[in-house]
């Protein structure tokens, strides 16, 4: 979902850092920090990759752009589908959040000031992280308990929201949302239910940005319309961008047309969003 990116020469690495175990094995994070540390502490950006709940990994470059711009950043892995079922992808989540807040003073950061953002599968976790900070029956025990889950800010790129209202090829038995709950959605309507950000709305919740492509064939945008539409009745500060000609992923359209914003005005819009919320 996010292209590849070099590692800034002002940026280092610290890889495959031990944050909390899922169904009793290690989970790892990827660290990317400024090589000068600040004086102060650093706010935290956390990135979720995407890959319908069944792909990814957390070996990803998608931080590095702000940890040059002076964040400490995470990009976490959590259980894939075929590993274990919902809600193990979120317990894994509050776990590296948790960890962030035990582990502040060692790494220099403000454990008041973590953003968090994802792409698809990701987005959706970053959105529900947004609204389910502290929810005790999402938390799970993997780790750092005792420690609070929330977020300080929230962006997601195109990622479902209520997998009920998918409709179509995602209520087959094989697809990701069917592989994420275990099973038919029908049949599954409580995990459906907990796994929708818009279950925990509540006035208090964090500041969103929302992303979405238009014409988004996986992920309907109506999927962010709906989160949206809920933030905002709730009185939380949401924004949701419709990315003209975009598919998902932000991928040009069928026909071809000028993708609108770009792919670097997003990241920079993305940057710009927690600069105005995490950094003081």
């Amino acid at each position: 979902m996010a292209r590849t990116e070099v590692l800034p020469p002002n940026v280092e690495e610290i890889k495959d850092v031990i944050f909390g175990t899922g169904g009793n094995r290690p989970l790892r994070l990827n660290i990317a920090r400024p090589k000068e540390l600040p004086k102060g502490s650093m706010p935290v950006v956390v990135f979720i990759h995407g890959g319908g709940w069944k792909g990814g990994t957390y070996k990803g470059s998608q931080n590095y752009p702000f940890a040059a711009r002076g964040y400490f950043t995470v990009n976490i892995e959590y259980r894939l589908s075929g590993e274990a079922t919902f809600p193990a992808q979120i317990h894994d989540c509050k776990a590296a959040i948790r960890w962030l807040r035990a582990n502040a003073e060692k790494f220099n950061i403000d454990p008041n000031r973590i953003g968090v953002w994802g792409t698809s599968a990701g987005g959706h976790l970053a959105a529900l992280l947004g609204t389910s900070g502290d929810v005790p029956e999402l938390e799970g025990k993997g780790g750092s308990e005792g420690f609070s889950s929330s977020v300080q800010a929230v962006v997601d790129w195109f990622g479902p929201t209520d997998l009920s209202k998918m409709g179509g090829w995602h209520n087959n038995p094989d697809s990701p949302e069917c592989k994420l709950v275990g099973g038919p959605l029908g049949e599954k309507i409580d995990l459906v239910k907990m796994a929708n950000p818009i279950t925990y709305v509540t006035h208090d919740d964090p500041p969103f940005l929302i992303i979405h492509g238009e014409n988004d064939r996986i992920v309907p945008f109506s999927q962010s319309m709906l989160l949206y539409n809920a933030l905002r009745k709730a009185g939380v500060e949401a924004t949701l961008i419709k990315v003209q000609n975009a598919d998902h992923g932000f991928r040009p359209n069928p026909s071809g047309a000028t993708v609108k914003p770009s792919r670097k005005e997003i990241l920079e819009l993305t940057m710009n969003f927690f600069d105005r919320h995490l950094k003081k």
